[in-house]
């Protein structure tokens, strides 16, 4: 079952920042997921909103700011007082950080307004060991490219709820190049899992915020789960 801390610890400290991340790890992550965009010249960020209202004291579309002020922008006094200070990281910095203490899984957020990002990211990734580095995002052609750029880098396709499902023939065609379907945990049953696992592929749904769910997809077999309470997995494992 793994343990994967959704923007790290992000339950218990600010998203995507390192005292989230650090506590994740603290907690028996084994992998830390986080989002990726670029700045306006060209520095590859990490930072799930494509603006910057939400989590920072600063205003305006990530793409349209420059590295140097993004990283000047508090990211955590809004979630706590105690987290004044924390600052939003670069892409580099976090490989440097955290490659070797936990697996990571790196999702390219809205890949379609940052035109060369896959390949901007495998050229990061490729500074490093790819075992235990997996790459997604919601966007499908965005991750088929990621595929033909980076082919020993494992692929993640993430799914919003969907009132039908997934298609048997959706399910096939997102084999052909990836390694994971994580899905909204609201598309979870047994027979989806199954139906991901005979062909190949892992699943390893979002976002698990309450020990309900963890106990409910425990029971549908997953490969693990992404969640802001690393703390909850470990009670299971």
């Amino acid at each position: 079952m793994l343990n994967i801390a959704h923007r790290g610890a992000s339950g218990y400290a600010p998203e995507n920042t390192k005292a989230s991340f650090d506590l994740g790890i603290k907690m028996g992550a084994d992998y830390l997921d986080f989002d990726v965009q670029r700045s306006r010249d060209g520095v590859l960020v990490v930072i799930h909103d494509t603006n910057v209202e939400r989590t920072t004291d600063g205003s305006g579309e990530v793409r349209d700011r420059k590295a140097a002020e993004l990283l000047k922008l508090d990211a955590g006094s809004w979630f706590s007082p105690e987290f004044k200070g924390e600052r939003i990281l670069t892409f580099s910095q976090v490989l440097d950080r955290y490659n070797g203490k936990a697996g990571m899984l790196i999702e390219l957020k809205s890949p379609s307004l940052y035109p060369g990002i896959e390949q901007q990211t495998a050229a990061e990734l490729a500074k490093y060991p790819l075992a235990d580095k997996v790459v997604q995002s919601f966007e499908q052609e965005s991750m088929k490219n990621m595929h033909r750029i980076l082919p020993d880098v494992k692929i993640g396709v993430l799914m919003k709820f969907r009132p039908l499902g997934i298609s048997s023939a959706m399910l096939r065609d997102i084999s052909e190049y990836a390694h994971f379907l994580n899905p909204s945990k609201k598309l979870v049953s047994r027979a989806l899992v199954q139906k991901i696992h005979a062909l190949g592929m892992k699943t390893t749904p979002y976002t698990v915020r309450n020990r309900e769910a963890v106990s409910f997809l425990k029971k549908m077999e997953v490969d693990g789960m992404i969640t802001d309470y690393p703390d909850y997995i470990n009670e299971i494992r």
